[in-house]
């Protein structure tokens, strides 16, 4: 089993940044994929960024440009930096982690809110 706890969120103006924290624990050697997925009030949960052991990444078109994910394999920790913060980012963000050649992550988080007010 993995654990993913996450932790960064709040509450920002628009324009501004946050960055969440995600330690992940357990049988992190089975984890080769660890991302970053998104839900609004009332949508359903989208894809925000993807990176692989290899460090290949993937961006939803919406972030592109504005947020970054990273990694501290020594402190087992996946980062999502998040810049020029917008209203519509306001969402639930999961940290996800699971195998490169599965399209959904196998293991979630339990989300941390982030609201970006106007």
């Amino acid at each position: 089993q993995v654990q993913l706890v996450e932790s960064g969120g709040g509450l920002v103006q628009a324009g501004g940044a946050l960055r969440l924290s995600c330690v992940v624990s357990g049988n992190i050697f089975s984890i080769n994929k660890w991302g970053w997925y998104r839900q609004a009030p009332g949508k359903q949960r989208e894809l925000v960024t993807e990176v692989n052991s290899v460090g290949s990444t993937t961006y939803a078109d919406p972030v592109k440009g504005r947020f970054t994910i990273s990694r501290d394999d020594a402190k087992n920790t996946v980062y999502l930096q998040m810049n020029s913060l917008n209203p519509e980012d306001t969402a639930v963000y999961y940290c996800t982690a699971g195998k490169m050649f599965l399209r959904t992550p196998q293991y979630w988080g339990q989300g941390t809110q982030v609201t970006v007010s106007f």
